[in-house]
């Protein structure tokens, strides 16, 4: 069984910066994207940013020019460099990673606090 490890996340101040880091526990062939997500006390998991197989990027729109997520396919592994952090991106950052045949992973998650 595939294990996704997340770490990086942690207490910081607004306008401060935090790397999360999502690696799987074993090689996944053939991934069609790697994603981040988060879900924040009393509030829906929203998609935060996604990378497809090729590369293509998506963000949600309020971490634009903000966040970057990228990926090292020869480590499975996925990150997002989340910069200028403000309060409302507080939550729990869950990382996921779907194969090209429809196999779904999900990390643990990691807490990110962002103070004001």
């Amino acid at each position: 069984q595939v294990q996704l490890v997340e770490s990086g996340g942690g207490l910081v101040q607004a306008g401060g910066s935090l790397r999360l880091s999502c690696a799987a526990s074993r090689s996944i062939s053939s991934i069609n994207s790697m994603a981040w997500y988060r879900q924040a006390p009393g509030k829906q998991r929203e998609l935060v940013a996604d990378i497809g197989r090729y590369g293509s990027t998506n963000y949600l729109d309020s971490v634009k020019g903000r966040f970057t997520i990228s990926k090292d396919n020869a480590k499975n592994t996925v990150y997002l460099q989340m910069n200028s952090l403000e309060p409302e991106d507080t939550a729990v950052y869950y990382c996921n990673i779907r194969t090209v045949m429809g196999n779904l992973y999900w990390g643990q998650g990691t807490q990110v606090t962002v103070s004001s």
